[in-house]
């Protein structure tokens, strides 16, 4: 499938940017324009059934949203060979089947849903709940963002097929065993998607892990400057 992307800058470097359920390019409001400021021309997708790339095609929502169809997308879609590659959350599971033909210098996993499955009392359904959250509640939910970014939120869960968020039942990836490529995870403090003890397998595996302190689940909105700060070296 060919997904609706969205660019920012014309730098000689390519960087690919992966959002995370519910959600789509516009989380990136911040990050792609400050990553084209550092020469980088951006390319942000709205993964299928999210933002204005189209629905999935099938008899389930399985079928409508495979893992796996969510990689071939990103295969089709984004040139391959780009300087940096970013996934958040379910864009971290996206880019990691894609990231071995994609072939980035560099992938960046951001707090990434590769087990959400072994999660105990996770249930997809929740997400569905929330696309009919108020202002009001995902302000309290996020008492760190920016006022742009509860209009984001509010526009990105109307744009959004809330089947991608049942397919979720009976399908993860689990942790990958080594990197493709040079690979980072950066994780919410506390992320309750990666643990601690996961962390530490993933850097025997050959990763590289850190921590932006304070930040939530969305790392990039939570604290932006933390999370560029964060990429040190990487970007």
């Amino acid at each position: 499938m060919k997904l609706h992307t969205q660019e920012w800058g014309s730098g000689d470097r390519i960087a690919l940017l992966v959002h995370g359920i519910m959600s789509d390019h516009r989380t990136w409001r911040r990050v792609g324009p400050a990553l084209a400021g550092r020469g980088y021309r951006v390319i942000a997708v709205d993964q299928r059934g999210h933002g204005r790339s189209p629905r999935g095609t099938g008899g389930s929502p399985q079928e409508r949203y495979a893992l796996e169809a969510y990689a071939e997308d990103l295969v089709e879609t984004l040139p391959a060979g780009a300087e940096l590659a970013v996934g958040h959350s379910l864009g971290g599971i996206s880019l990691l089947g894609a990231v071995e033909r994609l072939k980035p210098a560099r992938a960046v996993y951001v707090d990434p849903a590769w087990q959400f499955g072994r999660i105990e009392g996770a249930d997809p359904r929740m997400f569905v709940e929330f696309r009919h959250a108020t202002r009001e509640q995902i302000a309290g939910f996020n008492p760190r963002w920016e006022a742009a970014d509860v209009d984001v939120e509010l526009a990105t869960l109307a744009a959004w097929d809330e089947e991608s968020a049942l397919a979720l039942s009976g399908q993860e990836c689990g942790l990958p065993a080594a990197p493709a490529v040079p690979s980072l995870v950066l994780l919410a403090d506390r992320s309750f998607l990666v643990n601690a003890e996961d962390a530490e397998l993933l850097r025997a595996r050959g990763f590289e892990v850190r921590t932006v302190p304070g930040a939530g689940h969305t790392v990039h909105r939570d604290d932006h400057d933390g999370f560029l700060a964060a990429l040190d070296g990487w970007i």
